[in-house]
């Protein structure tokens, strides 16, 4: 499981619970904390010199996954932020934890540290292998970058237009 905390067995006993809960998430989305944190957030990811992101923790060898560029320009100690514990993190930006949780999944879970590769296998083969050609998987060594790209999309597309007066 990850940070996020996402599952696919929602509605097992309520078969109305996913729809409630997309509610809440749009909700925070909507919401003027959401709406604040989304537009420090793009400005963060803008800010960023290295337009990269990691995944699974607010900091990594000073790389930042989406919520840590924010901690990072606020100045928050993010070594002692828990990032699994949901409930305290939405606390600490100021969020609901519905948001903190979707913010995760974008960053860690919209991108693959992983692909898929054909490679040729070249000289004898055994004799169950049915072909000289594989999938093998191999690192995604533009994961970060990509991830950047999916999470700064993904808050653009959020952040309401304000209404003129």
């Amino acid at each position: 499981m990850s940070r996020s905390g996402y599952c696919d067995d929602y509605g097992d006993d309520d078969p109305l619970a996913l729809g409630r809960y997309r509610a809440q998430v749009a909700s925070a989305i909507r919401g003027k904390r959401g709406q604040a944190l989304l537009r420090e957030l793009l400005v963060a990811l803008d800010g960023m010199p290295e337009k990269q992101l990691v995944a699974g923790e607010l900091e990594a060898d000073g790389q930042f996954c989406a919520l840590g560029v924010v901690g990072q320009a606020r100045g928050l100690n993010l070594a002692a932020i828990d990032t699994y514990d949901v409930e305290s993190l939405g606390g600490t930006f100021n969020i609901a934890d519905q948001l903190a949780r979707e913010i995760m999944w974008v960053n860690d879970d919209h991108v693959q540290e992983h692909r898929w590769m054909e490679v040729e296998i070249c000289g004898p083969m055994r004799t169950w292998d049915r072909g000289h050609h594989q999938s093998v998987s191999v690192p995604n060594e533009f994961a970060r970058r990509q991830r950047w790209q999916a999470v700064r999309d993904w808050v653009e597309a959020h952040i309401t237009k304000e209404q003129a007066a």
